[in-house]
């Protein structure tokens, strides 16, 4: 019986195993609804400063703030990369680094050198072995993420892109759609694009007060760390939402491997009883 023996502490292992995966499951299941209500309450605000920015960006203005100037050269590009700080989340995070690493190898055969803001552990320990410019990382969020947790991490490459040292400012997330697709999404920030909905006009401009350098400076700013905290908000979400999902395959795997490792537990300990009897047949029959 030493194989049934086996079975049975493999059995056990993976029932435990199966418990652990369960509890998880019931934790992101309940985490993923505040955190979609956190992501709902502060949509409408992004969505607005997003329609208000691209109106600005659109309009004929004697003043050309720095973050709405394209660059004709691009010699160094910048990204804030949003990432979770737990795994055992499924593919959420390879997913993002995957394309994350196709857009970046593009930029460097380019001859463009890239520079990276981390949010959250994985993406800050992934990064980190790779030859990019590292220039510092934000962890252990919570599950209520704030802006001002966020502002040294958009700060930092705000005074590289007004230094010059990068020419573009992107931010890599995981948009939620729903509980069981979570889009790996690119956006750049700066910098700021009108939006595809705003025709350019040459008849129109916005009145500033006290002045166009210093209102901008302030909404372009509010602007830009609203886009990151949606973002995290976005990943947050996204994390619970793709935990869940990973739990539940796991304990579906499991309940699956119980069944077919008892199956052969049963079949083993039946062989061993009907090896045992005929030993006892035989030897009855040699006296």
């Amino acid at each position: 019986m030493a194989g049934a023996r086996e079975i049975r502490t493999k059995i056990k292992s993976v029932q435990n195993t199966r418990k652990v995966t369960r509890a998880l499951e019931m934790v992101s299941a309940s985490k993923i609804r505040r955190a979609q209500d956190l992501m709902k309450a502060s949509r409408p605000y992004a969505n607005t400063m997003r329609q208000m920015i691209g109106h600005i960006a659109a309009a004929s203005t004697e003043y050309q703030h720095p973050f709405l100037v394209e660059r004709q050269e691009i010699s160094h590009v910048g990204y804030i990369i949003v990432s979770t700080d737990r795994g055992l989340c499924g593919g959420l995070n390879a997913n993002l680094f995957r394309r994350l690493l196709a857009e970046m190898r593009a930029w460097q055969e380019k001859g463009v050198e890239i520079e990276v803001v981390c949010v959250g552990q994985k993406a800050t320990a992934f990064f980190k072995r790779l030859k990019l410019t590292f220039a510092g990382s934000v962890t252990h969020l919570g599950e209520k993420p704030s802006v001002g947790q966020l502002i040294g991490a958009v700060k930092v490459m705000f005074d590289s892109y007004h230094a010059g040292r990068i020419d573009r400012l992107f931010l890599a997330y995981n948009q939620f759609v729903n509980t069981m697709t979570q889009k790996p999404t690119m956006d750049q920030l700066l910098p700021l694009v009108a939006g595809e909905d705003v025709e350019r006009s040459d008849n129109w401009d916005y009145l500033y007060e006290p002045g166009a350098p210093e209102v901008l400076d302030h909404v372009l700013t509010r602007y830009i760390e609203s886009l990151v905290y949606q973002g995290v908000i976005e990943n947050l979400a996204s994390e619970h939402a793709a935990r869940m999902v990973a739990m539940k395959s796991a304990s579906d795997n499991a309940t699956k491997l119980i069944g077919e490792l008892t199956l052969i537990y049963n079949k083993a300990r039946q062989a061993a009883i009907t090896q045992e009897i005929s030993e006892i047949v035989g030897g009855a029959a040699a006296v």
